[in-house]
């Protein structure tokens, strides 16, 4: 069975355990889909991501969904993309296992990802896709306690980069 499944759409409207927030470091909200997922989730979010204390770039953090679908909101702070020569792709890396593994430790069975640092940061789309379904497969192939991990995609480019990259 394929764990793996691209969605396109809005991440807000996704009933899954769990949706990834595409934060800044300081967790108090922002533009895209940051933006969007305090505005779906309502001002609860914000009172409860001011507790977490920011989040530093690579590091995940949880908060209950309030009024999304979704349960959990797990907020992690990509990295700018500054040429690729100041470690981003590891932090990027970091911020897929991170928010896998605290998924995990939170009993969390479904999970879906947006396209993270691909926006205002800068990360270049293609780039991006390939070390998140990368760190992805590696994760699922190891752990078990996740049954489906979604791509979720809210503009064609990515669509169609993801569509390609998972040959679905």
């Amino acid at each position: 069975m394929n764990r793996i499944e691209l969605v396109r759409g809005d991440i807000t409207k996704l009933a899954v355990d769990a949706i990834v927030n595409a934060a800044n470091t300081t967790l108090l909200g922002g533009g895209g889909v940051d933006g969007a997922i305090h505005r779906a989730a309502g001002p609860e979010l914000l009172a409860a991501c001011r507790l977490l204390n920011g989040c530093k770039t690579g590091e995940a953090k949880i908060t209950k969904g309030f009024n999304l679908p979704a349960k959990y909101v797990i907020h992690t702070a990509g990295p700018v993309w500054n040429g690729g020569n100041r470690n981003e792709a590891s932090l990027l890396e970091a911020c897929y296992t991170n928010s896998l593994s605290l998924a995990s430790s939170h009993d969390i069975k479904t999970i879906a990802f947006p396209n993270i640092s691909t926006g205002v940061y800068g990360y270049p789309k293609a780039q991006a896709a390939d070390i998140a379904i990368a760190v992805v497969k590696k994760w699922l192939a190891n752990n078990q306690g996740i049954s489906n991990v979604y791509f979720a995609v809210f503009d064609e480019e990515n669509y169609q980069i993801y569509h390609e990259k998972l040959k679905v």
